[in-house]
C-alpha cells in the first residue's frame, strides 16, 4: 500500500499485513496454531519463527483482502471461532494501517486433539476422586 500525504509517501508491505493478520489470529482462543504448509514447518525446523505462517494477503490500493489457514482446538466452535478471528483480523488490519478489509476467508485445515498424556492425566485423577 502507497499513500501519499503532505510531507511524502507511507508505504505498508504486505509482509506487514500478514504480520499483523498472524498475531491477530492466534490470539483468539481456540486457534491451536496457523497451518502452513511445507515452508511453514521448515523454517520452524531451523528456529525460526515464522509469523507470516498460514496467511495469504492481496493489498491494492487502500483495501486488503486475506485467507487465513488454522487449525482448530477440539471442543471449541468452529464457526464461532472462524467469526471471532474475522473480527479480530480485520480489527487489528484496520486499526494498525488504515487499510479497509474486503474479505477474510477462513480455510479450518484440521482440529488440534489434547495430546494422550493430559488425557490419561485426567482419567488417573478421576478414578482417584471416585474412590476417596
Amino acid at each position: 500500500m502507497t499513500k501519499e500525504e503532505e510531507y511524502g509517501k507511507i508505504k505498508i508491505a504486505d509482509e506487514v499485513v500478514s504480520i499483523i493478520t498472524g498475531l491477530a489470529a492466534t490470539e483468539v482462543e481456540g486457534v491451536a496454531g496457523m497451518s502452513g504448509g511445507i515452508t511453514g514447518g521448515l523454517s520452524d525446523m531451523l528456529g525460526r519463527k515464522n509469523f507470516t505462517k498460514g496467511v495469504k494477503v492481496e493489498v491494492t490500493d487502500e483495501n486488503a483482502s486475506v485467507d487465513i489457514y488454522v487449525t482448530i482446538d477440539y471442543g471449541n466452535s468452529i464457526p464461532d471461532v472462524a467469526w471471532k478471528i474475522q473480527d479480530n483480523v480485520k480489527q487489528a488490519i484496520e486499526g494498525m494501517t488504515g487499510l479497509h478489509v474486503g474479505e477474510i476467508n477462513v480455510h479450518v485445515q484440521g482440529v488440534n486433539f489434547p495430546n494422550q498424556e493430559a488425557v490419561e492425566v485426567i482419567e488417573e485423577e478421576e478414578e482417584e476422586t471416585e474412590t476417596n
